[in-house]
């Protein structure tokens, strides 16, 4: 008796419910409590969303080039008093059109006044730097006034040219080893999440700067291969667990593929967060002393995409990659076939040739039967036996046969 009642004590923490556990502990202990796969069209749902507001953007509002693609003029001289609207006025006065941007560099002494225009020739920048001098007489570090302290350089519409096609080599060269090494490391079911995963980190960041107007610099680009990098990071995590728990799963009938994988999203929760608030918190402080200490416009650049891009990656490797495997693993028939089985053997009054879909999305109506207590063990006994049990816990078995087996 004491084991019985003991085995039924531990059969019935097991399945409690997640209104019956703490959150924290929900989330540390990785129980798989946090129905994500099996709630995956909300998911598809919010993800289309953005995508769609990426795209729009894009095709509407384009991007904010820096010089550096786009090719133009940038004239610098210290700051001292100057307002940026005063070198703004000043410019066009002298040109006869407005400058693309003013910006302020540096903080400070040090700080430094910043114009960037389209190209202009020899004698428009003469012009300009005369005009500025007589305007503001600038001095330089050393207190010498003098129109050398104002500086200009100039880049060609051909440099950008060729800045933009390394950019785009390099990318379709990452994107093309990542794919052989997914290719090779895992299924191919695993690449394909994988390498569409990145294609939706790349088009929504893409389109968050093009929504905001963030200004797309070389340190832009570089910041983009590294969130990439961290995103197929965050996904290869929780694919590897999605991997051991799987392992051999068409031999087993205690859950179901899409319950396993969405078991491994639970177990890879905490380290996903951790990963991503560790990965924040230095480009936070890059950001800091990007902005408010040195005013170094690429230092700038470079952590604002890190920074949108880890938000993005961290999103897609728990919300979108792992339900797009159990999409694609449920159109096969080894997947279809264990569901039906697993579905079978708990009673389910889910037909034979039912799809194996039923297993996540239409399966949550009989999950939140199952948490509510229903089966063959509830007080009425004309409840249907629950198609699966909470997420992650050992599904109850019939009272009937277990007490049998005892016997």
């Amino acid at each position: 008796m004491t084991d019985s009642t003991g085995a039924g004590a531990a059969e019935a923490t097991e399945t409690a419910g997640p209104s019956q556990r703490g959150f924290l502990s929900r989330l540390y202990t990785g129980t798989g409590a946090f129905e994500v796969v099996g709630r995956r069209r909300l998911w598809y749902g919010v993800s289309g969303v953005l995508v769609a507001i990426a795209v729009v953007s894009i095709l509407l509002r384009s991007f904010t080039f820096g010089i550096d693609f786009k090719g133009g003029t940038t004239v610098s001289f210290p700051r001292g008093s100057v307002q940026t609207a005063q070198v703004s006025e000043v410019f066009r006065k002298a040109l006869g059109k407005d400058p693309e941007s003013v910006v302020t560099v540096g903080k400070g002494d040090s700080a430094t006044v910043q114009i960037r225009s389209e190209t202009l020739n020899n004698d428009q920048t003469v012009k300009l730097r005369a005009a500025l001098f007589d305007a503001f007489h600038p001095k330089g570090a050393d207190g010498q006034s003098g129109k050398q302290v104002i500086s200009d350089s100039a880049v060609s519409e051909t440099w950008g040219g060729q800045i933009t096609t390394k950019a785009l080599i390099a990318l379709v060269v990452f994107l093309a080893l990542v794919s052989l090494y997914i290719t090779v490391r895992y299924e191919r079911y695993m690449a394909i999440s994988a390498l569409i995963t990145m294609v939706f980190d790349l088009t929504v960041t893409a389109g968050v700067y093009s929504l905001v107007g963030f200004e797309v610099s070389p340190a832009t680009v570089i910041g983009l291969l590294t969130i990439l990098g961290f995103s197929l990071y965050d996904t290869v995590i929780v694919f590897d667990k999605v991997e051991e728990n799987t392992q051999g799963f068409q031999h087993t009938t205690r859950r179901t593929f899409a319950e396993q994988a969405n078991l491994a999203i639970n177990q890879t929760f905490m380290r996903s967060i951790n990963t991503s608030l560790i990965s924040v918190l230095p480009v936070l402080a890059l950001m800091v002393v990007a902005v408010r200490l040195l005013g170094v416009g690429t230092l700038k650049d470079l952590a604002l995409v890190q920074l949108v891009g880890i938000l993005v990656g961290t999103y897609s490797s728990i919300f979108f990659a792992t339900p797009l495997l159990v999409t694609l693993r449920e159109r096969t028939e080894l997947v279809r076939a264990h569901t039906r089985r697993v579905l079978r053997r708990r009673g389910s009054d889910v037909p034979a040739d039912a799809p194996a879909g039923s297993s996540g999305d239409d399966a949550e109506v009989r999950a939140t039967r199952s948490a509510s207590g229903a089966g063959p063990d509830s007080a009425s006994g004309d409840s249907p036996a629950p198609s699966k049990p909470a997420p992650g816990a050992r599904p109850v078995r019939p009272t009937g046969k277990r007490n049998a087996g005892r016997k």
